[in-house]
């Protein structure tokens, strides 16, 4: 008996995984400017992420940020200069002192800011040398190149977390508003006239639940079947 593997479903990339394009403002990457700093000329909901968008404006050219935590309208950013180290300020990872936060690390030189963008979190730069180690959010030290740039601060929107979703109606539709699956009932857990597995006084499939030694990749997880003794 197969299992159908949610990871296999999202690999195929249907509409029930797929992000809507309607809910991002627009790619979040670090540009390439001339100006050294810039205004903050809004602060933007973007549907499509956990935390909201700075919009500034850098010598005529309008630019989306990850917002940090303190930013306000009005206020100046600075971008590529080393050394000024305020929350929303973009500087190379080199120049940032030990036990700063910083978010929205690029994983190479130019690639546009990969890692730590979700709303709440920061990383802490533990050490500087030929490598910058920085402590994850997960807990885990990854080595960066000192030339990659990131945010200094914790991006804004930590609280959306603790507000309780009070019922499970609430939780399908934001799950499905992010093309996220939602969840389902095991047949387990049911009555016997609601599914094959259902019923009984303690946990019973109805069937065998192994799986074959044969079976193909894809269908072999779950319990294999025993080995034959001789």
């Amino acid at each position: 008996m197969g299992k159908q593997l949610r990871q296999q479903r999202r690999g195929k990339g249907t509409s029930v995984y797929r992000s809507p394009s309607h809910r991002h403002v627009a790619d979040i990457r670090y540009p390439r400017l001339d100006a050294n700093s810039g205004t903050i000329e809004d602060l933007v909901h973007a549907p499509g992420r956990s935390g909201p968008l700075a919009k500034v404006d850098f010598a005529g050219r309008k630019v989306f940020l990850i917002a940090a935590e303190g930013m306000m309208v009005g206020n100046e950013v600075s971008y590529g200069v080393p050394g000024r180290i305020a929350p929303g300020n973009v500087v190379p990872i080199s120049s940032v002192p030990e036990g700063t936060f910083v978010y929205n690390i690029e994983g190479q030189p130019g690639d546009g800011g990969k890692f730590v963008r979700t709303a709440g979190t920061s990383a802490t730069v533990v050490s500087r040398g030929d490598k910058v180690v920085v402590l994850m959010p997960s807990g885990t030290f990854k080595s960066f190149d000192p030339r990659c740039s990131a945010t200094v601060g914790v991006v804004a929107g930590g609280g959306m977390k603790e507000k309780p979703f009070g019922k499970a109606g609430n939780k399908i539709h934001a799950y499905r508003s992010r093309s996220k699956a939602t969840f389902s009932v095991k047949g387990l857990a049911m009555n016997a006239v609601d599914h094959p597995h259902g019923g009984g006084g303690h946990p019973h499939v109805g069937k065998p639940s192994t799986v074959s030694r044969n079976a193909p990749p894809g269908r072999k997880v779950g319990r294999l079947s025993p080995k034959r003794r001789k």
